[in-house]
């Protein structure tokens, strides 16, 4: 039996799922947020990948102070791409003064592991599902045949 190989060939890229936080100045304006939104948005396809989703989450209190900052404003964006997609973004990020942090995160083995459980769950389902089903035939047998028979 011959395996497929997991590893791309030369040339080819991965594309995996990261989902990227950041965190900005909470006095920054909505114009300037989305101008910063759409300038890492435009990134993004000329390395390589592409932009699944942007979600503003608002302005938080922060945990603990960052940079003398007790808010923030939350952006989230889920990203496909390669290792050079998220170096350019983060490297951008680094850069950018309005930004106090980020944080990446691959989240694409996490979705294939979520799915394989799922799976085993709904294959458990019909494998007790099943005998049930058989016990209630069988239940039910024996009793249409006893009125029959007296």
């Amino acid at each position: 039996m011959i395996r497929e190989n997991p590893w791309p060939r030369f040339g080819e890229r991965m594309n995996r799922t990261y989902e990227l936080m950041f965190i900005v100045r909470p006095d920054m304006t909505d114009e300037d947020l989305d101008k910063l939104i759409s300038t890492l948005q435009s990134v993004v396809p000329t390395s390589g990948g592409n932009v699944v989703k942007v979600e503003k989450m608002g302005k938080r209190r922060l945990a603990y102070t960052v940079r003398r900052f007790h808010d923030g404003i939350y952006v989230l964006m889920v990203v496909e791409g390669g290792g050079p997609v998220i170096h350019e973004l983060e490297r951008r990020l680094r850069v950018t003064e309005p930004v106090i942090k980020f944080l990446t995160v691959r989240v694409d083995e996490e979705h294939k592991r979520l799915d394989k459980i799922k799976k085993l769950r709904d294959a458990k389902k019909k494998v007790s599902a099943q005998p049930a089903a058989a016990a209630e035939e069988a239940a039910a047998a024996p009793a249409a045949e006893t009125p029959a028979s007296a």
